[in-house]
């Protein structure tokens, strides 16, 4: 397919462009199969706007006899505006935009065609593979083992070609554990407590519907976890009444009678359409311009945002109980296993693991626990808070993620290594890239389309010199302890910087902060050239 079959007007001279934080200007505007680019037109001037088409989420136009105005909603919560000389030309823009911010074909997509010139398609695409996650892990050696079972996704599609599991669980045994459980996805290890030995796993729920079924090899599996120990933990992301439902259409729970050792606990998590609309509330409630607190408050409470990042982070610090203060293991799943079970191993690994707060641990966590582990980024974040499509499997989980992380970064200021602006980075990432990292839906989609080999990979971009000391927190002091979130409704905030990030009070707090961040890195400069003299 050629870009241009969907390009009627690639040019309109005269548009004035109304966009967030910026005067209105007026100037020239482009449309390529990738980009919207407008140029400002005045003398000296070089400002201009260049917007990755896969950013838009929803467009509106008004038509007049000789004009018309185009309202771009963007997944980064900007909002923008464009008044286009000629009713032909603004229709043949909208048209435009409409269809080519919503090609679905990877191939297609704007990370196969940037090219930057100082990163190589022929530089490893992975911060890390599970193979050499397994072989730093030296510890694990002992009683775990690195399993190729899935070398060729057809034992679960949406996890990467090895895994680690219990050393004395062979892979015929793993191999009918995987048909029990929801999607392929047996038990497997995603954390090791260095300080207890005790691990996290993760898995879909069992597949024990109405019948009650059993799977001896599952419980073997899981028996081999807590072997030696008194028992184990079960974080089920579901309500009771939930894993009921579960259980009449073919899912279920694990037994206590079967599953011998194992105790379950139930902390419901909302995700899917729940989620996803809740995230247009609080979207709806921000753009609010009433300038009524009353009523503002009252539709940022109706969102419940804040009550899914209390419940995520919560559920989370009862994980991280578990392991780091009871001394057990645990198993950690829902439904499919691909969303809030990754959501809380993630936070839970932040709070114990010192390892996970450097920005170079971070980013490798997140490539672990995400984009290898198979949460499906094309059905989830194919449409923010804007669109009018129908809403399918849409759902805000690695945003929740983001939201919840900067509570702990906010409450720990000096215990994360890398700061605000590497989170705000993220959560527009996610939506739309230059770099394949969030492509697809899992590591065999991305095998298959090309994206390892035609599109660069995000986080190295991020671990760059120069992008890494614009995300770097220069107040970061390492810390072995524990950081346990406080979750009380006074301890958490709206976050500003990405809910509100284009109202003038929020660019005044970023200005701030950047002011903050460039005083501190002076100070700690000169405090350690003083302490290069007195040595």
């Amino acid at each position: 397919m050629e870009f241009s079959e969907h390009i009627k007007t690639a040019n309109v001279e005269d548009v004035e462009l109304r966009q967030p934080l910026h005067p209105p200007s007026r100037g020239t505007l482009c449309i390529t199969g990738h980009h919207l680019l407008f140029s400002d037109r005045e003398v000296g001037s070089s400002r201009h706007v260049l917007l990755l088409l896969r950013n838009i989420d929803a467009i509106e136009k008004r038509i007049a006899a000789s004009s018309g105005t185009i309202t771009i909603k963007c997944k980064d919560l900007r909002v923008l505006q464009l008044d286009i000389p000629g009713m032909e030309q603004c229709l043949n823009i909208a048209h435009s935009i409409e269809t080519l911010s919503s090609l679905d074909n990877v191939s297609e997509m704007y990370p196969f065609f940037y090219r930057p010139i100082d990163l190589s398609l022929q530089d490893q695409w992975d911060l890390s593979s599970p193979e050499e996650h397994y072989r730093q892990k030296t510890e694990l050696h002992e009683m775990w083992r690195l399993s190729t079972v899935n070398n060729d996704y057809s034992v679960c599609p949406s996890y990467p070609p090895a895994v680690i599991v219990p050393q004395s669980i062979d892979d015929d045994t793993l191999k009918k554990a995987a048909k029990f459980r929801q999607g392929g996805r047996f038990p497997v290890l995603c954390y090791y407590h260095r300080k207890n030995g005790m691990v996290i796993m993760r898995s879909s729920q069992p597949l024990t519907g109405a019948n009650r079924k059993r799977c001896k090899e599952d419980e073997l599996l899981l028996q081999a976890v807590i072997d030696g120990s008194d028992k184990g933990y079960i974080i089920d992301t579901r309500s009771s009444q939930q894993v009921q439902q579960a259980r009449m259409t073919g899912g279920g729970f694990e037994s206590k009678s079967c599953y011998i050792g194992w105790k379950r606990l139930h902390k419901q998590m909302e995700r899917g359409k729940v989620l996803q609309e809740s995230l247009i509330k609080l979207v709806e409630a921000c753009g609010d311009e009433s300038h009524n607190m009353d009523r503002w408050l009252s539709k940022l409470e109706n969102s419940k945002w804040l009550s899914h990042v209390q419940t995520a982070l919560s559920t989370a610090g009862l994980l991280a109980e578990c392991v780091e203060r009871d001394g057990h293991s645990a198993l950690v799943h829902g439904y499919e296993g691909t969303d809030c079970s990754l959501l809380i191993s993630t936070l839970a690994q932040l709070i114990m693991d010192p390892s996970c707060r450097t920005l170079e641990g971070f980013l490798r966590l997140l490539e672990r626990e995400w984009v290898q582990a198979g949460h499906p980024f094309q059905q989830r974040c194919a449409h923010s808070a804007f669109s009018h499509a129908r809403l399918h499997q849409e759902s805000p989980v690695f945003l929740l993620l983001l939201d919840c992380i900067w509570q702990l970064w906010r409450q720990f200021p000096c215990a994360l290594g890398f700061s605000e602006a590497l989170l705000l980075r993220l959560a527009t990432e996610v939506y739309s890239s230059d770099c394949g990292t969030f492509l697809c839906n899992n590591d065999q989609e991305r095998c298959s389309l090309g994206v390892k080999k035609g599109t660069h990979c995000l986080f190295r971009v991020l671990l760059r010199p120069t992008e890494r000391n614009y995300y770097s927190n220069p107040l970061y002091e390492p810390t072995e302890l524990a950081i346990w979130p406080s979750v009380h409704p006074q301890s958490l905030q709206l976050w500003r910087g990405f809910f509100l990030r284009w109202t003038p009070q929020a660019r005044h707090l970023e200005e701030v902060q950047e002011e903050i961040r460039n005083m501190v890195i002076e100070w700690v400069k000169a405090a350690q050239g003083d302490g290069a003299m007195v040595q």
